[in-house]
């Protein structure tokens, strides 16, 4: 077997957006969900809303190898993957003094969240025009206004998960931002409160938005009528 690949602290992340072909193999893809999970890994899986994609797939792991031979398992059970995004889960520079269960929560989350079947994935990146250069501020400025941005999120607590996950250097963005939430109206307010804080308002830019509902892969595959 090939060595794997792990990342020194917390898991790999891939998500894979995926469009449905006549070659679509509903037992080959439930198959190769079941074989990943049984392998370790997790994967949510979400039916998206739009032209962007059918379906999609969250998922995480210690192997970036292994994360690599799902991604082949889908592809060869008839999917075809539109868009995806890399990432590794992570505690940022700006909460390294909350408590160890808070860190361990962000490097190792146990998802999907229960009760919270709306979903939504959105990449970002911090600014660095001419104006606004959120590279060139000092440390603690920069923590402050993420001390103000945690804030806001923070009161909707119960309603709404996020994970951000970092990708500097592996992807096109920064971070990649997953909302787990129990109404989809919750995703719409969350991510429009936050977007008046100073962290946002000045310095975020935003990459594509990918919303849908999970369920387990088979009742997804049946609601898409893969079969």
């Amino acid at each position: 077997m090939i060595d794997a690949v792990s990342p020194s602290v917390g898991l790999g992340v891939v998500h894979l957006f995926c469009k449905v072909t006549p070659l679509a193999d509903a037992e080959a893809i439930a198959a190769a969900v079941q074989k990943a999970q049984a392998d370790g890994d997790q994967v949510v899986t979400v039916a998206v809303l739009g032209h962007k994609a059918d379906l999609a797939f969250m998922a995480l792991g210690p192997d970036l190898w292994r994360l690599r031979r799902f991604q082949a398992a889908v592809q060869a059970a008839g999917l075809d993957v539109a868009d995806s995004y890399v990432s590794l889960t992570e505690v940022s520079e700006y909460a390294q003094g909350v408590p160890e269960q808070m860190k361990q929560a962000r490097l190792y989350p146990q998802l999907p969240p229960e009760g919270k079947p709306a979903w939504c994935f959105y990449p970002m990146s911090k600014q660095r025009g001419d104006v606004h250069n959120w590279f060139t501020l000092p440390y603690d400025d920069r923590k402050e206004l993420m001390y103000e941005h945690g804030a806001s999120g923070r009161n909707f607590a119960g309603r709404v998960l996020q994970v951000v996950t970092g990708s500097t250097g592996l992807d096109d963005h920064e971070w990649g931002v997953t909302l787990f939430a129990t109404a989809p109206d919750d995703l719409k307010e969350v991510v429009y409160t936050m977007r008046f804080d100073r962290a946002s308002a000045l310095y975020a830019e935003f990459g594509p938005f990918y919303v849908g509902m999970i369920a387990p892969v088979a009742e997804v595959l049946e609601q898409l009528g893969v079969e």
